[in-house]
């Protein structure tokens, strides 16, 4: 029931059976095995869990260590390794036991088609993306900014490859946090893709662990300021295998710095 808040009953049906079936994709780009339905189902779980655990007092900051990410899972759609958009599951939980206002900040490199797309007509969402422009899956064009009321209240930071942490930094600090403030919001969701860092083969980004430390703390000062220093984390996407841990270790141990 919590994941057909965000995703038809047809699609969870399908990934099910799919599993079942020991079929190998659900579609090109997104394998999955026979214990994928089941990951799939505790990776949202987990979103879940960190959200009541937030927005209950009992923690202020948590991080999903989960796969299969989400971001680009649709409605109906499973793709881009994605088989249910597990921070957009967490948003609709958090706005229908108490939240009224939830900010999501996708630094992921690919565009977070999915969960823009679950929320660009929804006034509590404000969905911020920072991606490289022109690659997968070719969406979140500058021009997307939302339907209806909710407009301006979808932000995509379409970059060049090679951007860098300087300007990564410059469009945090002088532009979304601005924004962010004026938005106040309740809860403030990271998709901590790692894929647009300098050692990465795909993202061609350029941005260094620095660079994910530095924009960690913004949104931590933003959220000590706007909703008591509530944050959840979720991984996305990261190809350097070798990198890729350490990057996030020093994301969490910036989240567990007290402030």
């Amino acid at each position: 029931d919590q994941i057909a808040e965000i995703h038809t009953r047809g699609h969870i049906e399908l990934v099910k059976t799919a599993c079942e079936k020991n079929n190998s994709a659900l579609e090109m780009d997104t394998p999955i095995s026979p214990l994928s339905y089941a990951a799939a189902l505790k990776a949202a779980g987990a979103g879940i869990h960190a959200v009541e655990s937030v927005m209950s007092g009992k923690i202020k900051r948590a991080f999903c260590a989960v796969r299969p990410p989400g971001h680009h899972a649709e409605k109906d759609r499973a793709m881009g390794f994605c088989l249910f958009n597990n921070i957009a599951i967490a948003s609709k939980h958090a706005l229908k036991n108490g939240a009224k206002k939830v900010a999501i900040v996708d630094w992921d490199v690919h565009h977070g088609n999915g969960t823009q797309h679950s929320f660009e007509s929804d006034t509590g969402v404000l969905f911020a993306s920072f991606h490289h422009w022109g690659i997968y899956p070719g969406t979140g064009h500058q021009s997307e900014t939302g339907k209806g009321g909710a407009v301006g209240l979808t932000i995509n930071y379409a970059l060049p490859g090679g951007t860098g942490d300087g300007k990564y930094l410059s469009i945090m600090r002088d532009d979304l946090v601005p924004k962010l403030k004026g938005f106040k919001p309740d809860l403030v969701l990271i998709s901590a893709g790692f894929d647009a860092h300098e050692a990465d083969p795909l993202g061609g980004m350029g941005v260094t662990d620095e660079g994910f430390i530095e924009m960690t703390k913004l949104l931590m000062e933003l959220a000590d300021e706007t909703c008591n220093g509530n944050i959840v984390s979720f991984l996305e996407g990261g190809y350097n295998l070798s990198t890729l841990g350490k990057t996030v270790a020093l994301h969490v141990k910036t989240l567990m710095e007290a402030r």
